[in-house]
Parts: C-alpha cells; sequence; structure tokens
C-alpha cells in the first residue's frame, strides 16, 4: 500500500530570526538556521534587506581608509546649519558627496600642530555644537558660526582660535562624552578611568567653573573595581556602565544633589559605542550578549534575561575576536538596532517590533562592507559609513551590486527523527524579487551538500488603479492603450520543485541575488514520503 505524503508548511518561514543555539532537531520550524542579509518586515517574514546607495562623488580626503564614525550635526539655525561630519584616514571631515578635510582648521595659528592617529572619536551635539573626544586627544569643538564657510570652526576645547594660552588638563582628555539634563558629562581618560566629570550648565566647553563638577566612582562599584566604559542618561538618572558592572545615580538633572540609587553587579559594557537609547529603555552590549538597562536592574537579582539567547555563541565569539570597537545605531522607523563588527563586516539586526518567548530579540545577520558606521539623521533617513563614503540605507543593491539574501530552515524531522523522509515536493511562495536569480536548496542529515535548482522570477511592470486608466497602459505613441493586467504593485510567485534524495533530517534553503527588487519569503511548504526506520 503506497505511503501517504507528510507536509510541513513552514508559514513565514525564519519568522522567529536565527537560532544556533536550541537543538536542531527539536527546533521550532519558525526559526532559521541562517538568515543573511535579511530583515523581519513588517507583515512578519524573512525580507531582503535595503541596500548601501551611496551618495559620496568626491572621497580624495578618505583615501583607502573606511568612515570609522559619521555624525549628523545641527543647531538651532534650523536645515542650513546641518552636515554630516565623520571621520576617517586619521582626519575629521565634513560633507556627504564631498568629503572636505576640516582637522585642518585645528591650530591654525597655534605654535602646536594638533595630530590625530586614531580615528575612534565620540561626537555630540551640545547647545548648537559639535563636541568632539577621544582618549588622550584635546577635545575639539565644530561651530557652524552664522553658516559663512570661512568662519566655521574646528579648535580645541578651552583654548582660543590663534591661541596657546590654555592648556586642556590630561584628567579632561577623555573618551566617552553624553550630553544630557543641560550639560557635558565626560569620562575615561589615559589618566583616570574612575571620575565622571559634568560641565557648567550649557556651557559644553567649562569643566571648572560655575555649577560643574566630578564624581569618582572608584568606591561605589558593586565588585570592588571596575572602569568606567560608557555613560547614558535615562528617566533623570546618569548610568555609568563599567566594563563588569553598572552603577546608577538618580537625580542627574541637579549633578550637585544626585545620589548613588543602585548598582549591577555582573554585567557591564564592552564598547561605549554599543550604548543606544530606544526612548523607553538603554540597550548596550555586554561581554556576552546584548542586554537591557532597564532588564538588567529590574532582574540582577535573578537570572538576567539575555537579548541575543539565540545567537549566543556566535555573538561572544564575535566579541572575543574583535580587534576593534563597535558601531551601532537604533532606526524607530525600521525598528531594529544594528550592531557592527567591522573587522568582520558582520552586522546583527536586531528587530525590536516584539520579544520572543524567551525574552530575546528575533535577530538576523547582515554581511559586506557597506556596514562599518551608522547615524540616524532627524528626519530618519539611516546613514552607513565605508570605504566608498556615505551612504543612505534604501534601494536594493549595494552601491549598484547585487548582494546575496540567505535563508535556511533549520533541520526538519517530520516528527520522527528515526525514519527515512524521500523528498518529493517543495513549493515556495515569494513575494516579489522581480528579476532576480532565485536558487532553492535542500539537503540531508546536517550535510553542507546541498540539491540546487536555479528559478528565474520574472519582470513585473505594476498596474496600478488610476493609473494607465486601471488595467491598461498606454503604447510607445502615448495615444493608443493595451492590455494591463491590475496587480496591486506586488509579484507573487509559486514555484513547484520535484525534491531528490533522502535522509533522516531535511533541510530546506533559499537564496536570491537581490539586485533591485525587494523579496520576502511567504512560506514553504514541503511534502515528503515517509519510510522505513534507521
Amino acid at each position: 500500500m503506497a505511503q501517504p505524503l507528510q507536509s510541513i508548511n513552514l508559514v513565514a518561514p525564519g519568522f522567529k530570526g536565527i537560532n544556533t543555539e536550541d537543538s536542531p532537531i527539536a527546533q521550532d520550524p519558525s526559526f532559521a538556521e541562517i538568515a543573511e542579509n535579511t530583515v523581519i518586515d513588517k507583515s512578519g517574514r524573512i525580507a531582503a534587506r535595503k541596500g548601501s546607495s551611496v551618495i559620496t562623488t568626491t572621497k580624495t580626503e578618505l583615501g583607502v581608509d573606511y568612515l570609522h564614525k559619521i555624525h549628523f550635526y545641527y543647531s538651532s539655525a534650523g536645515s542650513a546649519s546641518e552636515t554630516v561630519l565623520s571621520t576617517g584616514n586619521n582626519k575629521i571631515l565634513s560633507g556627504d558627496t564631498t568629503l572636505s578635510d576640516v582637522s585642518v582648521l585645528v591650530g591654525t595659528g597655534q605654535s602646536a600642530p594638533y595630530q590625530i592617529t586614531d580615528n575612534n572619536w565620540k561626537i555630540v551635539n551640545f547647545n548648537d555644537k559639535a563636541y568632539f573626544f577621544q582618549r588622550g586627544y584635546d577635545p575639539l569643538i565644530y561651530d557652524y558660526n552664522g553658516g559663512s564657510p570661512e568662519l566655521k570652526t574646528l579648535q580645541r576645547v578651552n583654548n582660543d582660535i590663534n591661541s596657546d594660552a590654555v592648556v586642556t588638563p590630561d584628567i579632561l582628555k577623555c573618551h566617552e562624552a553624553l550630553a544630557a539634563y543641560g550639560r557635558l558629562w565626560i569620562a575615561d581618560s589615559s589618566v583616570d578611568n574612575q571620575v565622571v566629570y559634568w560641565s557648567d550648565l550649557l556651557i559644553g566647553n567649562d569643566f571648572t567653573g560655575g555649577t560643574s563638577g566630578s564624581i569618582n566612582v572608584a568606591k561605589v562599584w558593586p565588585d570592588g573595581h571596575d572602569e568606567v566604559k560608557a555613560v547614558a542618561a535615562h528617566n533623570d538618572m546618569l548610568i555609568i556602565f563599567g566594563e563588569h558592572s553598572i552603577v546608577i545615580y538618580g537625580g542627574a538633572s541637579d549633578p550637585s544633589t544626585m545620589a548613588l540609587v543602585d548598582t549591577v553587579s555582573g554585567v557591564g559594557c564592552i564598547c561605549r559605542n554599543s550604548v543606544q537609547s530606544i526612548g523607553t529603555d538603554v540597550l548596550f552590549m555586554s561581554d556576552d550578549g546584548l542586554r537591557s538597562f532597564g532588564r538588567t536592574v529590574q532582574e540582577k537579582s535573578l537570572p538576567i534575561s539575555d537579548l541575543s539567547a539565540n545567537v549566543k555563541t556566535d555573538i561572544i565569539s564575535s566579541i572575543s575576536v574583535r580587534t576593534g570597537p563597535t558601531a551601532s545605531v537604533y532606526s524607530p522607523e525600521n525598528t531594529f538596532y544594528l550592531i557592527s563588527f567591522p573587522d568582520q563586516n558582520l552586522v546583527y539586526c536586531f528587530d525590536l517590533k516584539t520579544r520572543l518567548e524567551n525574552n530575546s530579540y528575533r535577530v538576523t545577520t547582515w554581511t559586506g562592507e557597506f556596514f562599518k558606521s551608522f547615524e540616524r539623521k532627524t528626519d530618519g533617513t539611516l546613514l552607513m559609513g565605508s570605504t566608498a563614503g556615505v551612504s543612505e540605507y534604501k534601494d536594493y543593491s549595494d552601491n549598484g551590486a547585487a548582494y546575496r539574501f540567505k535563508y535556511y530552515s533549520p533541520a526538519l524531522a517530520f516528527g520522527d527523527a528515526s525514519k527515512f523522509k524521500l523528498l518529493k515536493k517543495i513549493n515556495p511562495t515569494i513575494i516579489g524579487g522581480s528579476t532576480s536569480t532565485v536558487f532553492l536548496k535542500w539537503g540531508y542529515d546536517f550535510s553542507d551538500v546541498y540539491n540546487s535548482i536555479t528559478l528565474e522570477v520574472t519582470e513585473s511592470v505594476p498596474a496600478y488603479y488610476g493609473v494607465a486608466l486601471y488595467g491598461t497602459s498606454p503604447d510607445s505613441g502615448g495615444t493608443a492603450f493595451t492590455e494591463a493586467q491590475y496587480t496591486g504593485g506586488t509579484e507573487v510567485s509559486r514555484p513547484r520543485v520535484n525534491g531528490t534524495g533522502y535522509g533522516t533530517l531535511v533541510t530546506v534553503g533559499l537564496e536570491a541575488d537581490i539586485g533591485g527588487s525587494e523579496l520576502s519569503l511567504q512560506e514553504i511548504n514541503v511534502l515528503a514520503l515517509i519510510g522505513r526506520t534507521v
């Protein structure tokens, strides 16, 4: 008697993101083993990320280096003052289409030239100016000065533009800076990593007069010793991140009376570049994955939840082998937090729409050379830095070149891992992907050798209601009309593929070269014949 076919219908495959921690045999098929160059779209589908649309046309000053930092400067002067400031090739640059070296302005007329040999600046906007901080360097101020290019300045904090009269103390040559509660807060100098300084009210270059001050946290670390790595503000609190612990002061809007309100032991921050405020909370990268400040404080006496629990081993590996600083950004428009490891050409994309049952975020990965640094403009535009200069997160190609979308399912046992499965049919439902080349793959028993078939998604020219007379379009002459199908604007492809081979566990994958069109995966229906017990 013929055996009936059994079906696994992967509805919204990869909806829960990557999971490389749980047993692949018992894993929920809503997870993905691989989800590369993907996001979770607003419909809950695994979809191709947008691309890197390069807007820089002249990058001579950058040389062969990449943009280590991007910062969007704006002031009360409005759009006239807006500019992109960036760092790379041991220079401070301005502009997005043309990168101009503004670091040459520093030290004009001074006896001691300003030498830059590193690019890991912290840049913050404060009271119509941009402030630059990096360990061991005199802090710098960028001032718009009313818009005349010849009046724009980049000068040492505490220095007149043409004077050596005031020397910045080494303790103020800090690595971390925060603009909050009407002041600049700085910490982590090469001579003291236990003190946090704050400026006078609304005067970002005065750390000695008025209501400026400092606090030494050496005696309040919960484990006895730590070093300040990052500073953040949240709900009138000053959050001081050490490498292995956190100290929290309340009432930070009035530093003269703020007081220690809490400490957290065993969780710290690996890199000040990973800290991002998401409005209701603060995210940061610890030495074992992504953490939430609010959740960490709430659960400090309990097992602390890990927002990256489903990729814990992978992300710890990325942290342990990194050779430079990270880069991160929060994009409310895309509802994701990105953390980049520039030396590995690797980005983890954490989807913030919802949390999974274990309180972790859904996560996918991005690869490529266009995601070395990030910045979000006030209008929501997401900027990215690379060797090509400044780019925008838009369209569906990386500077005109296709990139590879990858999705692979967990191992599918069809309810019984002890029996052979003879794969008969694989029926994916693909949304979009006009003119894309799609590769449908399947394999057995954890082998990295896959059967593969190439599918061509036909070009779709959408016809919308009210455009081209709803269902018709003009011919080349512009007067006569030919028939056009009303599509709603999205192509849906349902190829049917015959499977081959057999094994006890089945893995299904789909790859596509994304070169101009969006693509998402709605479902994959897998039909298999169940054979004898192994």
